[in-house]
C-alpha cells in the first residue's frame, strides 16, 4: 500500500458508499451511504461542519483507508461499517488496551450526560452518554437516525441505512472537546437576563386576583421575581363538552376575564409571563380559534372533530403557531412553557415530538428580533440550543435532593448547561423545612431558579409559609439569586462566546487529578467560585450540616463567612443553615449587585455594585452588560467594565476598574463599594481616575471578618479609577477562637463540657498540644469534626 502524506483540503477522504471527514485532529465524521449520497444539510444535531483543516495522512488499502492524526488511527475495510471493519485508536491520554474502538463498541467509563427527565424520580435516574470518556479517552456521536434541517426552515427524514458518526478522541481535555461539540452543534444562545432571576411557578387554580396579590406580597416581603409563571389552570380545563382538559388555548375567563389586563398587570411589576402548555391532544372544538384552525387545514369546522395534533406536518405547526399562540403573545404572553403528554412518537416515523417543539417554538419566540426561549424537556444531543430545560416532576425528598447538582454539572459534558429544577420538589414527601432551604440553596447556584410545587395546599414555597430563621434564610438567599445577577449575566456572555457552561464537574479544570471525581456534587460556578450544597440533614448536636470537599492547590476564602482554607486536600465543613460551602480562590472577583436594589423585581443592570475581591493573589473579571432581551448585542450594543487586581505590584496593591461605555440601559453614574476579603486593616488607599485627577475614595473596616470596603460615589460610565495602596494589603489570619466558641455556642450539649473546650481552645496556641488536649474529652463526633475544619484550616 502506498502512502499519501500530503493534506488533503478540505480533510475529506471519500470512496463510492464512504466518507471520512478530519474536522480536527480529534475529531473525525464517518460516514457510510449505500446509495453513495451523503448528508451535507444540518441535522437535528449537527449544525456547522467547516472546521479548519488539520495534518492528517491517508493510506489505501484495497478497497479500504487508513487514516492517521496527530491523535486517532481510523482502520477501515470500504464495506459497511461492522465491528472487524471499522476500528479507531485513540491516542489521547488512554489507559492500554481501551484505546481502540471497533464499530458497534460499548462506551467504557463514559462519565455521562443526562436524562431526557426527573419526573417522578426519588433520587438517581440512568444518564444517557456524553462526548467526555475518562477511561478510554474518546467517545462517539451517532447522528445516523436524525432528521435534515432543509433551507426552508423545516426537516426531513435521511435515506434508510446511513451510518453517520463522529469520533470524539480528546482524553482529559475536556474543555476542548466541548468547545470543538459547541462548534459542531451550535454554541448555547445567550438567554434574556430575566431568565437568570427568581421564577415563581406553582400547579394551582389561581384567579386573576389571587395571582396579582401573591405578587403584590412577594414585593410587600422585599422577595425579587423575574418571571410569573402560570401553568395550566389559565386555559379551560374542563371542556362543557367533555374532551380532554389537558391540552387548551382558550382563556378560563372564570379566573381570568381580561387576560390582556392580568399580562399587563403583571409585566408592571416588572415580571415576564409564561404560559404552560400540554400540546398533545391537537386542538378541540371548544377553543376559540378552533375554526381559524380548521379552515387553515381545510376541515370542515361543523363536524367539531378534534384536530390531532401533528408535529411532522407543517401545515399544522404553521396554524399551530398562527393562531394558537401568536394571539396570546399580542396579549403579552412573554415565553412558553411546554410541558410533557405527547410522548417520543409521531406520524412520522423516527421524528420526536418533543424535539420538533423545541425547535419551532425556539425559532418561533425569535422571529421579531428577541432572544429565542423555551421552558421544555431535554430532546437529545443539540438540546442546548433550545434553552431553557425542564428537568420534570421530581419527589421532595433528600434523595431527589442529593442527585440534583450531580445531575446539573454532568450535563455539561452533553453540552447542556441550563437545567432548570422544580426547586424545593415538585410533589410526594412530607414537610421537611431543612430540606426547602437546602434545595433553594443549590437552586441559587444553579443555572435557573424556578420555584414550584403542586397544587396540594400544604406545599407551596412561599418563605412566609415557615417561620422564624427558615423564613428569614429562604428570603436573603432569594435576594442573594438577584445580587448574583451582574456575575451570572457575565458567565451567560462566557457560555455564549466561550463555550463554557456556568456548572462544570470539577474535572473540567483539573482533569489528571483522582480527588476531582470523587466528589459528584461540587462544582465550578462560572468563573470564580466553587461550590458543594448540602444534601443531607444537620446533625441535631452540632445543629450543623456538612460537605465533603475537595480544594485544589491554593488559598480559598468562603464566600458566606470569611473562611480562610488551605488547598491541596480533602476536607469536611460544617455549615449553619443560613449557609452552604462556597469558595472562592485567592485573588477571585466577584460583582453584586447593591443589597437595596435586590428586594425589587426585576433585572435591569444595578446603580450600585459591590465588588468583592478576595485577597492573596492577582485577579481580573469582565462584567458583562447590554439591553437583556434583545439581539443587539451581536451588532456590539454592549459594555464591559473591567476589573483588575494586583496584589503585589511595584511594593503596593492596585486595584482598577474601567467602566464600560455609556449605552440607554445603563445608569449614567454608579455607586461602587470595592469589597477586600480577608485583609487586615489599612488607610493607606489613594484613588484617582485615568487622567491622574483624585477621586473621593472612603474606607471603613470590619475587624469581625476582616473585611476592607472602600466607597466610590457617583462614578460615570465610561470612567477609569485605580486604588493604590502604597501599603501593600497582607491577609488576615482566621481568628480561631471566636469561630469555634460559635460552634460550641449552637451545639446542644453539656455546658461543662463546653467551657472545658474552650479553656483548652484559649490557652493552647500549638495547634498539636490543643488537638490532643480535645482527644482526651469525650466531644460529640460532629461538634468535634466542626472544629477541626476551624483548627485545621
Amino acid at each position: 500500500m502506498a502512502a499519501n502524506t500530503e493534506q488533503q483540503r478540505p480533510g475529506v477522504i471519500q470512496g463510492e458508499r464512504y466518507r471520512f471527514t478530519v474536522l480536527t485532529s480529534q475529531l473525525i465524521r464517518m460516514e457510510y451511504a449505500p446509495d453513495g449520497v451523503f448528508e451535507d444539510r444540518p441535522t437535528q444535531t449537527v449544525l456547522n461542519r467547516d472546521f479548519a483543516s488539520s495534518e492528517y495522512r491517508v493510506w489505501r488499502t484495497g478497497d479500504g483507508v487508513e487514516i492517521h492524526t496527530e491523535h486517532i488511527s481510523v482502520y477501515y475495510d470500504g464495506q459497511p461499517f461492522s465491528p472487524h471493519g471499522l476500528w479507531a485508536e485513540n491516542h489521547s491520554d488512554c489507559g492500554g488496551i481501551y484505546c481502540t474502538w471497533h464499530y458497534g463498541d460499548p462506551l467504557l467509563e463514559n462519565l455521562g450526560g443526562t436524562a431526557r427527565t426527573l419526573d417522578g424520580a426519588d433520587g438517581a435516574v440512568p444518564l444517557e452518554n456524553g462526548i467526555q470518556s475518562r477511561l478510554q479517552g474518546f467517545a462517539v456521536l451517532d447522528d445516523s437516525r436524525s432528521f435534515a434541517l432543509t433551507e426552508d426552515g423545516w426537516f426531513a427524514p435521511r435515506a434508510e441505512g446511513v451510518s453517520d458518526l463522529y469520533f470524539f478522541s480528546y482524553g482529559y481535555q475536556y474543555r476542548q472537546a466541548l468547545k470543538d461539540f459547541y462548534r459542531l452543534c451550535g454554541f448555547p444562545p445567550l438567554l434574556p437576563r430575566y431568565a437568570l432571576g427568581n421564577w415563581w411557578s406553582r400547579f394551582h387554580p389561581y384567579s386573576n386576583e389571587e395571582y396579582l396579590a401573591l405578587m403584590d406580597r412577594f414585593a410587600s416581603e422585599g422577595v425579587p421575581l423575574s418571571v410569573a409563571v402560570i401553568d395550566m389552570d389559565w386555559h379551560i380545563t374542563h371542556p362543557e363538552n367533555g374532551g380532554k382538559g389537558w391540552t387548551g388555548y382558550t382563556w378560563n375567563r372564570a379566573l381570568f376575564p381580561d387576560p390582556p389586563a392580568f399580562l399587563q398587570a403583571l409585566h408592571a411589576r416588572g415580571l415576564k409571563v409564561t404560559l404552560n402548555l400540554h400540546p398533545a391532544e391537537g386542538v378541540q372544538p371548544h377553543e376559540e380559534m378552533y375554526p381559524a384552525v380548521a379552515e387553515a387545514l381545510g376541515k370542515n369546522a361543523a363536524l367539531r372533530q378534534r384536530i390531532t395534533f401533528a408535529p411532522g406536518d407543517r401545515a399544522f405547526m404553521d396554524a399551530y403557531f398562527t393562531f394558537l399562540h401568536h394571539p396570546r403573545e399580542a396579549e403579552g404572553v412573554d415565553f412558553w412553557w411546554v410541558d410533557w403528554q405527547q410522548g417520543t412518537t409521531s406520524a412520522v416515523a423516527g421524528l420526536d415530538p418533543l424535539w420538533v417543539l423545541n425547535h419551532t417554538h425556539t425559532l418561533d419566540s425569535a422571529r421579531d428580533g428577541k432572544r429565542g426561549l423555551i421552558l421544555s424537556r431535554y430532546a437529545g444531543p443539540g438540546s442546548h440550543r433550545y434553552p431553557i430545560g425542564f428537568s420534570g416532576d421530581s419527589v421532595i425528598s433528600w434523595q431527589s435532593l442529593r442527585f440534583q447538582p450531580y445531575f446539573t454539572a454532568t450535563a455539561a459534558n452533553i453540552g447542556y448547561g441550563c437545567w432548570s429544577h422544580d426547586i424545593g420538589g415538585h410533589a410526594y414527601g412530607k414537610r421537611d423545612d431543612e430540606l426547602q432551604v437546602r434545595w433553594l440553596q443549590f437552586g441559587v447556584f444553579s443555572p435557573i431558579l424556578r420555584l414550584h410545587s403542586t397544587s396540594n395546599p400544604f406545599c407551596g414555597k412561599e418563605p412566609w409559609r415557615y417561620g422564624g430563621e427558615v423564613r428569614k434564610t429562604l428570603t436573603s438567599w432569594l435576594r442573594l439569586r438577584h445580587r448574583l445577577m451582574p456575575y451570572l449575566y457575565s458567565m451567560n456572555l462566557r457560555s455564549h462566546t466561550q463555550g463554557e457552561p456556568l456548572v462544570e464537574p470539577m474535572y473540567y479544570e483539573y482533569p489528571r487529578e483522582e480527588e476531582a471525581y470523587r466528589v459528584p456534587n461540587q462544582y465550578r460556578f462560572g468563573s470564580e467560585l466553587i461550590v458543594a450544597p448540602v444534601t443531607q440533614p444537620m446533625d441535631p448536636v452540632a445543629r450543623l450540616a456538612c460537605a465533603t470537599v475537595w480544594l485544589p492547590d491554593g488559598t480559598y476564602f468562603d464566600f458566606f463567612n470569611n473562611l480562610q482554607l488551605e488547598g491541596g486536600r480533602s476536607i469536611t465543613l460544617w455549615r449553619p443553615l443560613s449557609q452552604i460551602p462556597v469558595l472562592a480562590k485567592a485573588g477571585a472577583i466577584i460583582p453584586l449587585a447593591g443589597e437595596a436594589e435586590s428586594r425589587f423585581n426585576g433585572v435591569q443592570p444595578p446603580r450600585t455594585l459591590e465588588i468583592r475581591v478576595f485577597g492573596g493573589a492577582d485577579g481580573a473579571f469582565s462584567l458583562y452588560e447590554d439591553d437583556g432581551e434583545s439581539m443587539a448585542f451581536a451588532s456590539g450594543e454592549t459594555s464591559v467594565t473591567r476589573f483588575t487586581f494586583k496584589w503585589r505590584q511595584d511594593g503596593a496593591t492596585r486595584f482598577t476598574l474601567s467602566a464600560g461605555l455609556p449605552l440607554p440601559f445603563l445608569p449614567e453614574t454608579r455607586d461602587y463599594a470595592i469589597v477586600f476579603l480577608g485583609v487586615t486593616a489599612n488607610t493607606s488607599v489613594a484613588a484617582c481616575d485615568g487622567d491622574g485627577a483624585a477621586v473621593c475614595a472612603v474606607c471603613a473596616y470590619d475587624e469581625t471578618s476582616h473585611r476592607l470596603t472602600v466607597h466610590l460615589e457617583s462614578i460615570p460610565c465610561g470612567t477609569t479609577v485605580t486604588l493604590l495602596f502604597a501599603e501593600p494589603l497582607a491577609l488576615a489570619e482566621n481568628d480561631r477562637l471566636s469561630r469555634c466558641v460559635e460552634i460550641l455556642h449552637n451545639a446542644q450539649m453539656d455546658y461543662e463540657l463546653k467551657e472545658r473546650i474552650r479553656r483548652i481552645l484559649a490557652e493552647t496556641t500549638d495547634t498539636k498540644r490543643c488537638l490532643s488536649g480535645l482527644l482526651a474529652l469525650e466531644i460529640p463526633d460532629a461538634v468535634y469534626r466542626a472544629l477541626l475544619e476551624i483548627l485545621l484550616a
